[in-house]
């Protein structure tokens, strides 16, 4: 049953002071092995990482959730729509022991009046960034690298990349550039079909100006993701989309998540994206260009495989015990909607899990470690006036019902 976040909190900081007393600093968790920019793996981390073939795809719950319950859960996820006048939804409640909801409403498509489907590929935007920063915590597990080495001995030429951690990319500290400049805009509107990689998109912020000194304040972008995209690439000797699919996607069994940069890979039918017009105020479809988002948002997913990733991440299950708890370590941060964001993840009153938005759609995956209940949202609207996140707003709905229920 549903616990408090007092008490989830209370609890947290407990098993963060059991850690400390193992000898892993807070302020700079090394979490280890190899020298700065590569080398030999220490063969003892190696042996307690845990494999790709050691992993499992997690069930969903037997049988359907109480149908009272369902009627609550459908009520909150229509009430959310309906206030942000959301064309349609996918969305997911999970709870062990009790069963299983999910559902499908209004449209993907409203030009065409195709309806939204459970097994439709949805982008899910940042919610990679929590793929990406599980691999470099896997990485870390295995001794290939310590979340204390210096950025430039992977990625040379940003400022204050001698200083900068790989931690502090992680957790949003690292002060570095973001790419989305008005340069970077102009050469887009050039050709906004041009499929860009992530080694253009990490070339728009070396050289640039410092937001702040690392370690100082904590400022979200896609470009501290995308060159932890770049770390991974050095370390694995492998493209990021073939790291992410052997460490994760098919160990997982995630057949229906896909790195896509190219929008001529999204298969079809898969829902339309849409956010106000500038001039009229309706929602008006987006055209997609995946690839500008990259290690941080270019991944593509179903309801489904929310489910499993929702419990994977919250669960801690791809990584060592002591790293879980390290990433669950936040701080407040001014965008997007979190209580705290952590290493890679957030926290919504006691919720762990991550939300993606933009250029036309919103997604939000969480799970409860109380509990062990999961929540999934996907909708189609974005960067609304009010800057409302309709997909996380619904989770929080739904999650309000699941604590709230007999």
């Amino acid at each position: 049953m549903y616990t408090s976040t007092t008490a989830q909190k209370r609890r947290r900081i407990m098993r963060l002071a059991a850690l400390a007393a193992v000898g892993l600093a807070v302020g700079g968790a090394t979490l280890s092995g190899c020298a700065p920019g590569g080398g030999t793996a220490d063969p003892a981390a190696d042996d307690s990482a845990a494999s790709p073939s050691m992993i499992q795809r997690p069930s969903a719950p037997t049988g359907a959730l109480p149908e009272e319950l369902q009627d609550a859960l459908d009520d909150a996820l229509e009430q959310t729509r309906a206030k942000y006048s959301v064309p349609g939804a996918v969305a997911g409640v999970w709870i062990p022991g009790e069963g299983s909801w999910t559902t499908a409403v209004g449209l993907a498509d409203m030009a065409n009046a195709e309806p939204a489907t459970e097994d439709m590929s949805w982008p899910i935007r940042s919610i990679t960034k929590s793929y990406t920063v599980t691999l470099l915590l896997q990485l870390a597990d295995e001794g290939k690298l310590s979340l204390d080495d210096a950025l430039d001995s992977y990625v040379p030429g940003v400022t204050h990349g001698d200083e900068i951690t790989l931690l502090q990319l992680a957790n949003m500290s690292s002060g570095i550039a973001d790419y989305v400049t008005e340069a970077f805009m102009r050469e887009f509107a050039k050709d906004p079909t041009h499929v860009y990689t992530l080694a253009e998109l990490n070339q728009g912020v070396v050289g640039q100006p410092a937001q702040f000194d690392p370690g100082t304040e904590f400022v979200y972008t896609n470009a501290n993701t995308n060159l932890l995209g770049a770390v991974i690439e050095k370390v694995t000797g492998q493209p990021y989309a073939e790291a992410l699919q052997k460490r994760i996607l098919d160990p997982l069994g995630q057949r229906g998540t896909h790195y896509i940069t190219d929008v001529v890979d999204w298969a079809e039918p898969h829902p339309v994206g849409y956010q106000p017009d500038p001039e009229t105020g309706e929602l008006a479809p987006q055209d997609q260009n995946p690839s500008i988002l990259g290690a941080a948002g270019s991944l593509f997913s179903t309801l489904d495989d929310g489910r499993v990733w929702a419990e994977t991440l919250g669960s801690g299950a791809l990584l060592q015990p002591e790293t879980q708890v390290l990433r669950e370590i936040g701080h407040e941060i001014e965008k997007p909607p979190y209580d705290l964001y952590a290493v890679g993840m957030g926290e919504t009153n006691g919720w762990l899990g991550h939300n993606g938005e933009g250029v036309g759609f919103t997604a939000a995956t969480f799970h409860d470690p109380e509990s062990g209940a999961s929540i999934v949202v996907y909708m189609n609207a974005s960067n609304l006036p009010d800057h409302a996140h309709p997909a996380d707003q619904a989770f929080r709905a739904l999650a309000a019902v699941v604590r709230d229920r007999g």
